[in-house]
């Protein structure tokens, strides 16, 4: 650990030293890509200037101890010491988790998929509410919601749900909201005040660039055809809803919530090529469909990640067997300390592989 640790340091100082070359200075290209490099790894440097700076600091602590003749005195440098080597453990409890291999998708941008699954409407109108959610807990975090394409029920409810969550680290904030989510509730819908299960299911994919994702022509069919939904004498009149299908891997996307042709090509794309990536991202054919299935299911009720229990005010994630009373906050966008407890235990998961 600690020769990869010193790598990293002589590394960080290369580039810092190339960042005010005027060479380096004289082309922006390089000079981001370096400054990019730079700052992934200051948090690692520092943190370990920072150990660097204690190991020192208890060495020196017990030297004095042991050449000190005044008892109090040597107490005082041996207790110093001593707290100096746990701040040292801690330390390398923290820089153990930084060197872990990072989610290369993790800054990006993301695709969030909604849909309604079991449940007929009470799950469309959870749809619903879990889009809400997700935009508020965007907002929260600054990061940009677009509406790719949404088809509503008459009654308020989402059968599906595609956004543009742009902002750097969406992907990393989102990426574990991916699976089935169940919701136990008296539906609005409900005439004899009984509690029906649902389920919706969210996908999130790291949203890929154009050069990372080659989309054939000869690959793909376009179809454009009427807009169906509200929209007034639009939705007859013009033909604006676009229909991509990609034939290598059998991907359809469709937009129409824009009135221009144009636009809804566009947004399709963004969506096809962050689907295709997410295609061929895995090692292979057995792993991709392994990690959809875990990430969507089938949308059954007895497949889920997560359970929203309103009679009981409980939401609980059943990937790390927690659960929180505090619901009307949950599903309004504050979803913060689940996010941080799944990223800990992902962070656990990951330090325990490692040392196997």
């Amino acid at each position: 650990m600690f020769t990869k640790l010193e790598e990293i340091l002589k590394r960080y100082r290369f580039l810092s030293e190339k960042l005010s070359d005027s060479e380096v200075l004289a082309d922006m290209s390089v000079w981001q890509k370096y400054s990019k490099e730079q700052s992934d790894l200051t948090e690692t440097v520092e943190k370990y200037e920072q150990y660097l700076a204690t190991q020192k600091e208890m060495q020196d602590a017990f030297a004095l101890a042991e050449s000190e003749t005044d008892g109090e005195m040597k107490k005082l440098l041996t207790d110093e010491g001593y707290a100096c080597k746990e701040r040292l453990a801690a330390l390398v409890s923290e820089l153990k988790i930084l060197l872990l291999p990072k989610d290369k998708n993790d800054e990006r941008s993301c695709i969030l998929e909604v849909r309604a699954g079991t449940g007929g409407e009470e799950a469309a109108l959870f749809a619903a509410d879990l889009c809400q959610m997700y935009k508020n807990y965007c907002a929260a975090h600054r990061l940009k919601v677009e509406e790719i394409d949404v088809s509503e029920t008459e009654l308020g409810g989402v059968k599906e749900g595609i956004f543009s969550v742009t902002g750097a680290g969406a992907y990393k904030l989102l990426k574990y909201e991916s699976g089935v989510h169940r919701v136990q509730r008296v539906p609005a819908t409900e005439t004899q005040g009984r509690i029906h299960t649902s389920a919706a299911t969210v996908a999130v994919l790291p949203e890929a660039e154009e050069v990372e994702v080659e989309i054939l022509d000869k690959d793909i069919r376009i179809d454009i055809f009427h807009s169906g939904g509200a929209g007034g004498q639009n939705v007859n009149k013009v033909a604006s809803a676009v229909r991509i299908t990609h034939f290598p891997t059998g991907i359809v996307v469709t937009c129409q919530d824009e009135r221009s042709q144009l636009k809804n090509k566009e947004r399709a794309f963004k969506v096809l090529r962050s689907r295709v990536y997410d295609y061929y991202n895995g090692k292979n054919n057995k792993e991709r469909e392994e990690n959809r299935r875990s990430m969507v299911g089938s949308g059954d009720r007895s497949e889920r990640i997560r359970t929203y229990n309103f009679p009981q005010s409980r939401v609980t994630d059943h990937r790390i067997g927690l659960s929180q009373y505090n619901l009307d906050s949950f599903i309004m966008g504050d979803i913060d300390s689940m996010v941080e407890a799944l990223t800990i235990a992902d962070r656990e998961a990951l330090l325990a592989s490692e040392k196997e």
